[in-house]
């Protein structure tokens, strides 16, 4: 809660204008660049920057400076975090203006997506290389291997599989391996790999990270492999995957440590320029993962990091290996 009274009436104030609340509920959703927020709330350009930089002197909402962009998303931490969330469910359900913004903000979503997908489907055959940012890709699959330590999972999970490397790689350790991705060429070039291997335990098939097609607590191990940085909305994506893991079971994400390297944006679709330890440690509490120490794998220019954290399990619950 806040300080003081004042400072309680000064986010009040901040929040108390239609278009402010609007963005409120949007960035409660994702991950936002102020040019997504102009097209969605169909204002200008200044008057949107204006409106979120008084949301984030406020601290209600998180501005997360990257490169030549900026994300916006809804506090996580601090004072603000529990207005913020009253403030939402105060909303009248079904307000017209408030649905509209959400009609705009899929289709703004969806766009983002649809174009990630062409990229991919014209990249699928050269994509195993195009993995290998920075750190040798033989140097990270040993590194992945040490850090699971001999574990057999019954169910495994690879969330954007692309070719299904990591599930080539994995499928000896794992009673049943199953690859999601969205790109139809990359399943197709997956399923090849798959099937010259004699995996016939491991699939793929396309299905979307924020909306997967598996029952709770399915998994006991869910991969992500250079995939978080395409997310548009990270924390989302993980929460997904949570939700299908069993109690026990493992989260590891292997993806890019903070960088400035720009270009990756506009030649390789990224849209987050690697995460902070901070940040990946901040999600995975959020979700109720008992973090474990990451493992970080330094190049010429790019470093790779292993995040892993683990689903507890209830009380006298046995977790099998």
């Amino acid at each position: 809660m806040p300080d003081s009274l004042d400072q309680l009436v000064d986010r009040l104030k901040a929040a108390a204008e239609p278009s402010r609340l609007r963005l409120l509920a949007i960035c409660s959703r994702g991950e936002w660049t102020v040019s997504e927020l102009v097209r969605i709330l169909g204002q200008s350009q200044p008057r949107v920057s204006r409106h979120l930089r008084i949301l984030a002197e406020a601290g209600l909402l998180e501005r997360l400076p990257e490169g030549s962009l900026a994300f916006y998303r809804r506090v996580r931490e601090g004072p603000g975090v529990l207005l913020a969330r009253r403030l939402l469910e105060l909303l009248p359900p079904g307000d017209p203006m408030v649905e509209a913004d959400r009609r705009r903000m899929e289709a703004v979503r969806e766009e983002r997506r649809r174009r990630v997908e062409r990229w991919f489907d014209t990249r699928a055959l050269a994509w195993d290389s195009e993995r290998d940012l920075g750190v040798d890709g033989r140097r990270v699959e040993r590194a992945l291997l040490e850090r699971l330590g001999g574990v057999r999972p019954r169910r495994l999970l690879d969330v954007g599989t692309g070719t299904g490397r990591i599930l080539e790689l994995l499928a000896p350790l794992v009673g049943e391996g199953i690859g999601i991705d969205i790109s139809h060429r990359m399943l197709e070039v997956a399923r090849v790999r798959l099937d010259r291997a004699g995996f016939r335990h491991c699939r793929v098939q396309q299905a979307d990270m924020y909306a997967l097609p598996f029952p709770d607590g399915h998994f006991d191990l869910v991969t992500f492999h250079q995939v978080l940085h395409f997310a548009d909305d990270p924390e989302a994506a993980l929460g997904e995957t949570v939700r299908v893991l069993a109690p026990g079971g493992r989260l590891v994400v292997v993806d890019l440590a903070r960088h400035d390297r720009e270009e990756l944006r506009r030649e390789r679709r990224h849209r987050r320029l690697g995460f902070e330890d901070a940040e990946m440690r901040s999600w995975f509490a959020t979700l109720g993962l008992e973090p474990e120490e990451p493992v970080r794998l330094a190049g010429e220019e790019l470093t790779v990091v292993i995040w892993t954290g683990r689903k507890p399990a209830p009380r006298g619950l046995r977790v099998a290996a």
